[in-house]
């Protein structure tokens, strides 16, 4: 069963408060770090990020030492232990244990004590550490290796899928510009169209759409470069196809002119101009223009954009 990332966050803590382990599957770049990072701030945890595909089984266990003639290991201070203090005006930690599935398998089978018993060689995991893994599919031709029977009975597992309607309501309250907001609106399948065995540099996805919201969350119109840059970020059909759609905004009634004359504005029933309009007032409403606006609301795609906004 699939799980969305409007639900995932509420079935982590029900996890974690169950001292259990959840393991986060899904594709590259649709928000699992983000969602781990949201958790830990509910909880008021500090987090620990690591990256298991890049640690040895010894970064795990500990380093070896002689203490009175006999070899002890050292724990990492990457993960606190019974002694450690309690971070500053934190409740605990949370350990993110990202890249778990590609992870070499010497490095998963060190990581079993860890995620079962809470201990890293010798040393018990401080009662108030939490821990939550994450890792991409074996189908996204991304480094995957295979995770073994033991490991996967030690955790409790999730299959991320996106929905567009959640990243629309967590972009509404995120800072992500308007027109691609609408956009998403108009042509959700964009939102996320990975294919593993596509051709193209990159891939629009979440992650990849918030890199083209910090390059035009400042311009009034893109540019050929722009339209280069983006598609350096989500591909280049993506690119041409949202290039294509902000330049209606050009040609959208002026928002002074929609609250002077609400009722009379002609709005065209194109639905890519609709949804433009749409981003382009549920932007800009207020309580000064709200009254105004609200009369010449005619289309219901309109509507209930605006009221998604304003309610955010």
């Amino acid at each position: 069963m699939n799980i969305t990332t409007k639900d995932l966050p509420t079935a982590l803590t029900e996890v974690l408060f169950a001292r259990l382990v959840p393991m986060i599957t899904g594709n590259p770049g649709i928000g699992k770090s983000d969602i781990v990072k949201q958790v830990a701030n509910k909880l008021n945890l500090q987090l620990i990020d690591v990256r298991l595909s890049q640690m040895d089984s010894s970064d795990i266990n500990g380093f070896p030492t002689i203490k009175d003639g006999k070899t002890i290991f050292v724990p990492p201070d990457i993960f606190p232990i019974t002694t450690d203090p309690l971070p500053k005006g934190k409740d605990g930690w949370l350990v993110f244990l990202d890249e778990l599935s590609s992870a070499s398998l010497s490095t998963q089978a060190a990581a079993y004590k860890l995620i079962l018993d809470k201990q890293v060689g010798q040393y018990h995991l401080h009662p108030n550490v939490a821990i939550v893994a994450a890792g991409n599919k074996s189908t996204d031709k991304a480094i995957v290796n295979r995770m073994g029977t033991a490991m996967q009975s030690r955790l409790v597992h999730f299959n991320l899928d996106v929905s567009h309607k959640d990243w629309i309501d967590w972009a509404l309250v995120n800072n992500i510009h308007h027109s691609i907001i609408s956009f998403i609106e108009f042509r959700p399948t964009l939102l996320h169209n990975f294919n593993p065995n596509h051709v193209d540099n990159t891939f629009a996805c979440p992650r990849t759409w918030s890199f083209v919201n910090s390059i035009i969350k400042d311009k009034q119109k893109l540019s050929t470069l722009d339209t280069a840059i983006i598609a350096g970020c989500i591909g280049e059909g993506p690119a041409r196809e949202f290039k294509g759609y902000t330049d209606i905004f050009e040609s959208l009634p002026k928002l002074t002119d929609i609250v002077k004359s609400p009722t009379t504005c002609q709005l065209t029933e194109r639905p890519d101009v609709l949804y433009a309009t749409s981003g382009l007032i549920a932007h800009n409403i207020n309580k000064d223009n709200i009254e105004s606006l609200a009369k010449g609301i005619i289309s219901p795609i309109i509507k209930s954009q605006i009221i998604k906004e304003w309610m955010h």
